[in-house]
């Protein structure tokens, strides 16, 4: 039976890029530089107006699980595809990347893989255009016990507490994992989502997670109040809470103790990935058993690494990144 350093569940995304012009945004009513949620046949259409298509496996945990299993740990991911074009493409793309993705891509699935449409504009705004379609249909029947009663570290994907049956197989696969001898914790992603389950979110967090990641926005929705107020707040139900404040830095607090960890601030050529590589940087610094600003320092590299080219995934070797600052 395998033994995993990290496993994530999340949004099995194919990120589908292409160029378009502020003319082609227009005629097809694309809202310049936002993310939207867009419906099966709203998704088919502008899919089937993309020219040149640049397929890349996505989703934000996924992300965070691909960046720690380049950094040379034994990774897994939970999500859920149809057994179509893009559902194989993503299973195969994961697997390529060393990444265990252990849900077989689900035959005649109601609906199609999950997409979002990115339309790359000459000034290099980005316009995302998501179709969340099966991944979102996660419940305890995709999350197998072996795995994540055999994970040190699993990180859950905020977006999928919005729905029941995702709420539950994060706490089942919460307690999977801590009943084994390891910790769990969840990445906010959105405070939307903390608006729509206030409740629900703070009582998985408070009985049965052991650590939170989340930006300025999202750990200040937690208790709807200011930052200090809610770091304090969400500490005392948290054994480690995590919080990035883009360019100011990253405080993390644990059992009593705070580090604050400042960030060399740099132009992003494309944001995207930032807080999903900024988390694959600090879980390896976890499961290696780093101190907590060592944990903050490779989780910042992986952040400013990612947003230095386009795409939400490492293209260098972190790991020398890691030797040439001294924090391996």
């Amino acid at each position: 039976m395998k033994n995993y350093q990290v496993v994530g569940i999340g949004n099995a995304v194919v990120d589908v890029i292409t160029h378009a012009d502020d003319s082609f945004l227009d005629l097809m009513g694309i809202e310049k530089g936002i993310m939207q949620l867009v419906d099966r046949a709203r998704s088919e259409k502008l899919y089937g107006a993309m020219n040149d298509r640049l397929q890349t496996p996505g989703g934000a945990v996924a992300n965070t699980v691909a960046g720690v299993g380049a950094l040379g740990l034994q990774t897994a991911f939970i999500g859920r595809v149809r057994d179509d074009a893009l559902g194989q493409f993503y299973a195969s793309a994961m697997t390529d990347n060393g990444i265990d993705f252990v849900n077989p891509p689900v035959e005649n699935g109601e609906d199609p893989t999950s997409r979002s449409m990115i339309f790359v504009a000459p000034d290099g705004e980005r316009s995302m255009n998501t179709y969340l379609g099966i991944s979102t249909g996660l419940t305890s029947a995709d999350v197998p016990p072996e795995v994540s009663g055999n994970a040190r570290i699993m990180f859950l994907e905020g977006y999928l507490f919005d729905h029941d049956a995702g709420k539950t197989a994060f706490r089942e696969a919460a307690r999977a994992t801590k009943a084994g001898g390891g910790i769990a914790g969840i990445a906010i992603s959105d405070p939307f989502c903390v608006e729509r389950h206030r409740a629900d979110f703070l009582a998985l967090i408070e009985h049965d997670l052991d650590y939170v990641i989340g930006n300025q926005h999202e750990i200040e929705s937690l208790f709807e109040t200011d930052l200090e107020t809610s770091l304090a707040k969400t500490a005392e139900i948290c054994p480690l809470v995590v919080c990035t404040r883009s360019g100011d830095g990253v405080t993390v607090i644990s059992k009593g103790q705070r580090v604050d960890v400042p960030v060399q601030k740099i132009t992003p050529v494309d944001a995207t990935g930032a807080g999903d590589q900024f988390a694959a940087g600090f879980l390896y610094g976890l499961a290696t058993k780093r101190d907590l600003e060592t944990c903050a320092k490779m989780g910042n590299l992986c952040a400013a690494e990612v947003i230095s080219h386009v795409g939400p995934r490492p293209q260098v070797n972190m790991m020398k990144t890691f030797e040439a600052e001294g924090l391996v």
